[in-house]
């Protein structure tokens, strides 16, 4: 059997076709030894190691509201950075570099970003940069998760140090090659040149392959100030999309390797049974079977195609305990305020007893279970070796999958590879390993490379979700249009704890991506968020802004209501109950500049109203402002435009950062009319598109974007903070139009016309 697969192979590092495409399997240049400094590119753990001692001192609670407001202001998952610049670089044999990275390319754009970053510091043409998905066979540090919003601000520093130090190892050694000073030394295209004699040169990959030992400078390298700054800030075309557009790129679902064969899995019946036994039934009779696989509460088949395995593991016997056939009125029971001990993640001022003295507003909000859906199912290939284990896959996660293969397998985790490919979207869905896992075991058993590809039926059905949400505000107003004091109790399902060691929800009590977006960030003096988590028979995690979405949608739409009670614009009352400092001044900026660009303070077309709604999220201020209009027959909203203004800090690539902002909006719209999932007789209700519809492109608004900067050079999130004021903006516009308040999502005909007769 060949062993060469349709992806570059791993050894290099690469699993996707790199830049410039053309040239997917350019040889890469002989690997050299660097003795790295001490100097580290890290972000740690210790919180939370911090948070355990601090407990036996402060008390818990103290911790929790402690720990609460560090992930309310992380910007991205804890993790670590390679020291060595030669994790990061490597010199091909025509000169070019290439940029290995460890975060993965799912449509956000940060291959060009970062890219861009190296660029920059390594003062080479952006012609003469290549990049390449590193697998977890080389050593790129911890952070081999691609989530948060945190590709671009969490890596930034650590690569723009990574450029620097390996362009003055470069330089040094061209210098003395050269037989000049390094200050001398210029680079000229792909080569490095004298200043007074540019015709002496010697290029990049003579330089790099001319020693076997370099030496790390023991003094960090200066970067360049971000002022001066030629490539980062440029609206540079995505270098993805040649391979994309041209059927190039490589995706899980088309890895292959000659000789593979194809697999698929038993599935249960509902949300809640257990196996009583499975057996090989009919399979092994079917066309195209090579292997039926029964080890204990797993059993698939592995055939020559496809369909040939779906059909022969519907021939496969089983028994199961169904459990409880549970319904969807049971779980929005489940996750309702007051169920179990709430756990306060913010506590300022006195809020409870301003509230109990006078309480001006209160309201209940509810949001519903979803699918991530995204248009590439789960898929990986995986080939299993008694000393090697490798498997292709669409993951965001690729550290979390090598972990969970080598478990389910009893292999050390250093023979495992998990090579990542383009993904064909992600939104959270993509950091699990189910798939992996499948893969692995068929292969296993089968001695024959297998992939996985889930139907969709599988994706909708078999994945994890995001939950269900119950909110209860209440709020005093002054007179004058001044906050006095708010309080906001949540409920959720899980959405981080799933994925991470059991002492995390030890320590925390509540989970931090549920509750992410759930703090109130407007300047007043008695503020109060109390978190409760809903244990659910059925499993949610990771999604898009993690609880953002669900957060903002209620306090926004509660900031709305405060201002109708106190009988103020609602432009007017958030910009009076912001300040001009910080991220306070951010968010008010980015309102201001929201409803300038959405026309605020003129009428609007008749028939419609506008609504806005802001958020900070992992440090970057959005602003929107939704123009809707609403059928009267049939109940059905129209948003008809939504202009969008974000602050993420420095920008590396505007035309990146506004598809984000125009990609999130669509997200928005189609979660605030549309998308519901709902569980029927122990069953996820939906299995395919005919029963949970996404927005259309004959829906889809139109949408303006302008981009601000703080003005710091640092870069902050951008893929998932403009989810959260989508909802709430066209929830206000509604209305802003009716003068009837929507408190569940969806937003849909028959709640609209059931509000508003």
């Amino acid at each position: 059997m060949s062993d060469k697969p349709v992806v570059p192979d791993s050894d290099a590092g690469s699993s996707a076709p790199t830049v410039p495409p053309e040239q997917p399997n350019q040889p890469d240049a002989k690997q050299r030894r660097w003795r790295p400094s001490r100097r580290g590119f890290l972000i740690g753990l210790g919180v939370v190691g911090g948070g355990l001692a601090l407990g036996y001192v402060y008390g818990v609670p103290w911790v929790r509201l402690r720990l609460a407001g560090v992930f309310e202001g992380a910007e991205g998952p804890p993790g670590s950075y390679p020291e060595d610049p030669s994790a990061w670089f490597e010199v091909l044999p025509d000169s070019r570099v290439r940029l290995y990275l460890m975060k993965v390319e799912m449509g956000q754009g940060v291959h060009t970003s970062l890219a861009q970053v190296a660029a920059e510091e390594l003062g080479i043409a952006w012609e003469d940069i290549d990049v390449a998905q590193a697998s977890t066979s080389r050593e790129m540090g911890s952070s081999l998760m691609t989530s948060g919003s945190s590709s671009v601000s969490t890596v930034f520093e650590p690569l723009l140090a990574a450029a620097a130090t390996f362009r003055a190892m470069l330089t040094g050694e061209a210098a003395a090659i050269l037989g000049v000073p390094a200050e001398e030394v210029v680079i000229s295209g792909r080569t490095f040149a004298t200043q007074q004699n540019p015709a002496r040169q010697v290029d990049f990959y003579t330089v790099a392959t001319g020693k076997d030992e370099w030496e790390v400078p023991k003094e960090p390298v200066p970067v360049k100030n971000w002022r001066e700054y030629k490539v980062i800030g440029q609206p540079i075309e995505r270098v993805d999309i040649p391979a994309k557009v041209t059927g190039r790129a490589v995706y899980g679902m088309d890895a292959r390797l000659e000789g593979m064969k194809y697999g698929a899995v038993v599935r249960p019946p509902t949300i809640s049974a257990a196996v009583k036994s499975l057996g090989a039934g009919k399979a092994p009779e079917m066309p195209g079977v090579v292997k039926v696989v029964v080890e204990g509460d797993f059993a698939g088949v592995v055939a020559d195609s496809r369909p040939e395995a779906y059909a022969a593991v519907a021939q496969m016997s089983s028994e199961w305990d169904e459990g409880h056939r549970w319904q969807q009125a049971e779980l929005e029971a489940i996750v309702t305020v007051g169920n179990g001990s709430g756990i306060a993640i913010q506590d300022v001022g006195n809020a409870a007893r301003l509230l109990e003295e006078q309480t001006s507003v209160t309201a209940e909000y509810r949001t519903p279970f979803a699918i991530h859906t995204p248009l590439e199912a789960q898929a990986a290939l995986a080939d299993v070796q008694a000393d090697r284990v490798r498997i292709w896959c669409s993951t965001q996660g690729q550290g979390f999958v090598r972990g969970e293969v080598a478990k389910a397998l009893g292999v050390d985790e250093t023979i495992v590879e998990i090579i990542p490919t383009y993904l064909g979207g992600g939104y959270g869905r993509k950091a699990g390993w189910e798939v992996a896992i499948e893969a692995a075991r068929l292969a296993k058993a089968a001695g024959v490379p297998v992939h996985v590809g889930w139907s969709r039926a599988d994706d909708m059905r078999y994945g994890y979700f995001r939950p269900m949400t119950h909110h209860k505000l209440y709020g005093r107003v002054d007179s004058e249009g001044n906050l006095l004091a708010i309080e906001h109790r949540q409920a959720s399902g899980d959405v981080a704890f799933d994925f991470l060691p059991p002492f995390m929800s030890t320590v925390m009590g509540a989970d931090f991506g549920a509750y992410r977006g759930a703090t109130i960030r407007y300047d007043v003096p008695n503020k109060r968020t109390v978190a409760w988590r809903c244990k659910l028979p059925l499993r949610t995690g990771w999604w898009r802004g993690l609880g953002l979405l669900a957060n903002t949608f209620a306090v926004e739409s509660f900031m709305d209501e405060l201002a109708v009670a106190a009988g103020i614009d609602p432009l007017a009352f958030r910009l009076r109950n912001l300040n001009d400092d910080g991220d306070s001044g951010r968010l008010k900026k980015v309102l201001q500049a929201a409803a300038d660009l959405g026309t605020w303070n003129t009428p609007p077309a008749a028939g419609r109203a506008r609504g806005i709604a802001g958020t900070i999220d992992v440090g970057t201020a959005v602003g929107m402002v939704a123009e809707v209009s609403v059928d009267q027959a049939t109940g059905k909203i129209r948003v008809h435009k939504v202009s969008a203004a974000m602050d993420c800090g420095l920008t590396v690539n505007p035309d990146g950062a506004k598809a984000q902002v125009e990609g999130n909006i669509m997200w928005g719209v189609s979660s605030a009319l549309l998308e519901e999932m709902t569980v029927e007789n122990g069953q996820i209700v939906p299995a395919n598109f005919d029963k949970y519809p996404l927005l259309t492109m004959k829906e889809a608004p139109a949408v303006q974007v302008v981009l601000l900067e703080a003005g710091d050079g640092k870069p902050r999130g951008v893929g998932e903070p403009p989810i959260g004021p989508v909802v709430p903006a066209i929830a206000n516009a509604v209305f802003a139009l009716t003068g009837k308040r929507l408190y569940q999502l969806p937003m849909n005909e028959l709640r609209v016309k059931a509000t508003i007769g």
